[in-house]
């Protein structure tokens, strides 16, 4: 069941993915944006460093907990509806983030920005795929785009608002944004239908799956080995629960599919080498070039926009080469845009790793659209909305691996080499594990699935 009946216009696809692309850009965008403004938020609340890292950390672990059950919630609810509430939740928590008068209260709202955040863009891929139906291969950009685009924004807008405003600014400057969005979608979001899926819930896999998922991430990000232990164990006993449930929370069938099982392995493996190693860029740029958070974000925009315009013609990309080229010329053009970033050490010119970000933006976007589009074209439409939740947990656990291990690789490099030597390695790590991509993508379809 849910939403199961396609826009046929391309016109109306191009609306709703407009209003669904506000949406992602505000989940990603408020992930990123008060990494610049903990200092600012430290001193002005007078409050510890340490307790102030909650404020990134409370969101992280709540968009985490939330995402297993955005499936659920889309298929008993509708995807309009639950959409539309998690909008809803994500702009209140951002509104009472700007009034908080202390630490705790902050940390408080950050949790329930992260629940509504967490959900808008599993359900937001989920109410676009079904929406699109066979169309999706055309439009798939639309839904990929945000998760290029914002990590480079958020920084940036962060750094501006920080600055010149103060950092409450950094959450009301975004409330138009949730506020505009909210709009728009009621009037162009597709009509719910009249039933969902009266599935119970699965309380037990709930119970394991997104504490499980919150510590293993928490742990990893934090390098926090008791919580990231216990968040494994917690989703190994979630892997035995649900092959005995009846209906579980997050449906471990849907890996039997081979499009589905193919494209979620390209997927943490993407988020674990790739998309981690993108960590990397921001903090070279301002811990070796001493560039402010806004100058950082210039930097890194040719990777952004290379992104965004492979994206943009990813339909016809898709068309004319299929998936598995795609994915493989993709991969490529990324590895040889880093080439350059593990020769740190020997100074390499600013136009080369502009030119290098760029290429990098370029592969990363034709990497990114093949996989979404397998993942949805291989499955019946109401198998979606669990598809989209699955597909999000794996590409958060790949990213947080990822990232662990760049992070831990970095800390050991500097304290026996100088720092652009230390990225330089780093980078060559990264680029290492950026190969081991290739395998999985040789198994993706030669002709699109739909």
């Amino acid at each position: 069941m849910g939403m199961t009946t396609a826009v046929r216009s391309d016109a109306a696809l191009w609306r709703l993915g407009g209003v669904l692309i506000m949406g992602a850009v505000l989940s990603i965008l408020d992930a990123t944006i008060v990494t610049v403004g903990i200092g600012s938020i430290a001193r002005d609340l007078e409050s510890p460093l340490t307790t102030v890292q909650w404020v990134a950390s409370a969101y992280l672990l709540a968009a985490s907990a939330a995402i297993p059950l955005s499936g659920w919630l889309t298929d008993r609810f509708g995807g309009r509806a639950v959409w539309l509430t998690a909008v809803a939740i994500f702009t209140a928590g951002t509104l009472l983030c700007g009034f908080a008068w202390s630490a705790p209260s902050l940390v408080a709202f950050r949790v329930l920005h992260g629940l509504g955040g967490g959900l808008m863009q599993p359900v937001g891929q989920a109410v676009f795929a079904q929406a699109a139906g066979p169309a999706l291969g055309r439009m798939i950009g639309v839904i990929t785009l945000p998760a290029t685009v914002a990590p480079v924004l958020g920084p940036m807008l962060g750094g501006a608002l920080v600055s010149d405003f103060g950092w409450r600014w950094m959450f009301f400057g975004v409330v138009p944004l949730g506020v505009a969005t909210l709009l728009f979608a009621r009037r162009l979001l597709p009509a719910p239908e009249p039933a969902g899926v009266r599935d119970s819930l699965d309380v037990r896999g709930v119970l394991l799956l997104s504490p499980g998922l919150g510590a293993l991430v928490y742990g990893l990000a934090e390098g926090v080995v008791v919580a990231g232990a216990a968040g494994a164990a917690l989703l190994l006993a979630y892997g035995v629960h649900a092959h005995r449930a009846a209906s579980p929370v997050l449906d471990l069938e849907l890996f039997r599919n081979r499009g589905f099982a193919v494209a979620s392995g390209s997927t943490f493996l993407l988020g674990a080498s790739l998309y981690s190693s993108m960590l990397l860029l921001p903090l070279y740029y301002q811990q070796v070039e001493r560039a402010s958070a806004v100058r950082a974000g210039l930097l890194l925009a040719p990777q952004a926009l290379g992104s965004a315009a492979v994206l943009l013609a990813s339909g016809p990309l898709l068309a004319r080469f299929g998936p598995r080229r795609m994915m493989l010329a993709g991969i490529g053009l990324s590895l040889l845009g880093t080439v350059a970033f593990t020769q740190l050490g020997s100074a390499p010119g600013g136009g080369l790793l502009t030119l290098s970000l760029l290429l990098r933006g370029v592969g990363l976007g034709a990497a990114t659209a093949p996989g979404m589009t397998t993942l949805y074209g291989s499955l019946e439409r109401s198998r979606i909305p669990r598809a989209a939740s699955a597909f999000n947990v794996v590409n958060r656990i790949g990213g947080s691996l990822g990232t662990a291990l760049l992070a831990a690789i970095l800390h050991r490099e500097l304290t026996s080499a100088p720092p652009p030597a230390a990225f330089g390695t780093t980078f060559t790590w990264a680029l290492a594990l950026s190969a081991l991509t290739l395998v999985p993508a040789l198994f993706f379809p030669r002709r699109s699935i739909r």
